[in-house]
């Protein structure tokens, strides 16, 4: 059997190109490596028993190259981060999924499977509940909300702040380019892998933990920065007021899920959660990874946010689990595993700086009116 790992160069793509291997497939990979996330070219973990594809998905010629002789496919390639050029995610996320499908039906290529990483972004602001009005699915927060510091949501017919759910599968409110463009990606594999007769599966992943997650750009980085913050003796520090819930995943239970895609049948055609369900505030976790480190620091709280953010996005993952599927690792094996790793390597650079004085450039990063005009660095919060 051969598996096409896209995006097969990257944090999540990586691992489930080793597990295949681990499963005797033939394991071919494709990856831009974008600078944003790979500045040195190809990592050194990707093993020379990989076939590798340097290129774009949205690339034709390379595709149809790529697909050629492949047996299961798993699409982990996808433009991501906060940044306002919408057309790239669109163009990647989008029409760089339907791409696999067209050189399917027209190469008659025989791919058994095709299992996409989604993400919970296409739940965006998520789902809710007023004690009065009952379950709503609010709209992105506005700028000017934000300015004055009011984090939470709020019931649009009597005011009241609204009771964060846990995120169940079927409703779905995407309120960014990042989250749009996975919603869509999710329809186009469904929709168009019953055309062509390719099965597919969409895993939405929590916020995923583990090594191997590039120190190189500013998306997705809480652990490392964070973790890097406290090494130097420094204060984390936070957006918002730190009270934003999260739900962190292991990256050995994300690639558990990946392979009970591969092998269950009963799962083609859907999308499911692939998370813990349980709920972390972003000032839990600076604390509790200060308290493993060993390092007596409180977070800093500037007064900063980050436009696109959502408050709180915790995943139901009752739907997976109904299937035998459960997560293995709770947060404190977490920080374990990625200290651990990061023990091993020498690379103590600076990275998140200059990302983060780009978005604040952009204005993707903004202060609240009322705070001291101070530059937040390190901060994360997802």
């Amino acid at each position: 059997m051969k598996a096409l790992v896209t995006g097969g160069a990257g944090f999540i793509g990586s691992h489930i190109a080793d597990a295949l291997l681990a499963r005797g497939y033939s394991v071919r990979v494709v990856d831009s490596l974008q600078r944003r996330v790979h500045p040195r070219g190809k990592p050194a973990y990707l093993g020379s028993e990989i076939e590798f594809i340097h290129g774009d998905v949205r690339d034709k010629c390379l595709m149809e190259r790529a697909l050629g002789e492949i047996d299961v496919v798993f699409h982990a390639a996808a433009y991501q981060d906060y940044m306002r050029d919408y057309s790239t995610f669109f163009d990647t996320n989008v029409t760089g999924t339907a791409l696999i499908f067209e050189i399917i039906r027209e190469r008659n290529y025989p791919v058994q499977k095709f299992v996409l990483s989604s993400s919970q972004a296409v739940y965006g602001e998520g789902q809710y509940r007023c004690a009065e009005h009952g379950f709503q699915m609010p709209a992105g927060r506005t700028v000017d909300r934000l300015d004055q510091g009011e984090w939470n949501l709020f019931c649009p017919e009597c005011g009241r702040d609204l009771e964060p759910l846990l995120l169940e599968e079927r409703h779905t409110n995407p309120t960014t380019s990042y989250g749009l463009t996975k919603l869509f990606g999710e329809m186009v594999a469904n929709r168009l892998g019953k055309l062509v007769g390719v099965p597919s599966v969409s895993l939405r992943y929590s916020i995923t933990q583990g090594s191997r997650q590039s120190f190189y750009n500013a998306y997705s980085g809480i652990c490392r920065i964070f973790t890097r913050a406290l090494r130097n003796r420094q204060r984390p520090v936070i957006y918002e007021d730190g009270l934003q819930q999260r739900d962190y995943v292991h990256i050995e239970d994300v690639i558990s899920a990946n392979l009970l895609a591969l092998d269950s049948d009963g799962m083609n055609f859907q999308c499911y959660n692939v998370g813990t369900g349980k709920r972390t505030t972003v000032l839990e976790y600076a604390q509790k990874l200060a308290k493993q480190m060993g390092v007596d620091l409180e977070p800093l709280i500037p007064g900063a946010y980050r436009v696109g953010d959502v408050r709180h996005t915790v995943s139901s993952i009752d739907k997976l689990t109904q299937l035998g599927w459960k997560p293995t690792r709770n947060l404190d094996e977490i920080f374990t595993h990625y200290l651990g790793w990061l023990a091993t390597l020498a690379d103590t650079e600076d990275y998140f700086t200059p990302a983060y004085e780009n978005m604040r450039q952009e204005g993707v990063v903004r202060m609240l009116s009322s705070a001291p005009e101070t530059t937040p660095l390190l901060a994360a919060n997802s």
